[in-house]
């Protein structure tokens, strides 16, 4: 990683923009995908003696969670990746000082 100088004031700056996507709400979709899946799998599932049905789907939670939670960091890996080749390229002038005359500054 190369570092570079810090411009000085007044200069114009280079700066790359994009839109990066929040990895959060993608982890808690992810999760939310999981729980609602194992709802599915549990209303599927075939009366049983031995377990009752909050057993079946507490089971199903914990195994397909994790899973959602992959799948909803690798979506947003995914989408982080095609922002960075979005990405633009800027450049920012600064604007002078309300306290200062830019005219003065001319002269």
């Amino acid at each position: 990683m190369t570092s570079q100088p810090e411009p000085t004031a007044g200069e114009p700056r280079k700066l790359n923009v994009r839109r990066a996507p929040k990895y959060v709400p993608f982890l808690i979709a992810g999760a939310l995908v999981g729980v609602v899946a194992a709802a599915i799998f549990t209303s599927m599932a075939p009366p049983s003696e031995q377990f009752t049905t909050s057993s079946i789907f507490g089971f199903f939670t914990v195994l397909l969670l994790v899973p959602g939670v992959i799948l909803g960091a690798a979506l947003a890996l995914i989408l982080d990746k095609r922002s960075l080749r979005r990405s633009k390229t800027l450049v920012a002038q600064p604007l002078p000082d309300e306290g200062t005359n830019p005219e003065a500054e001319i002269a």
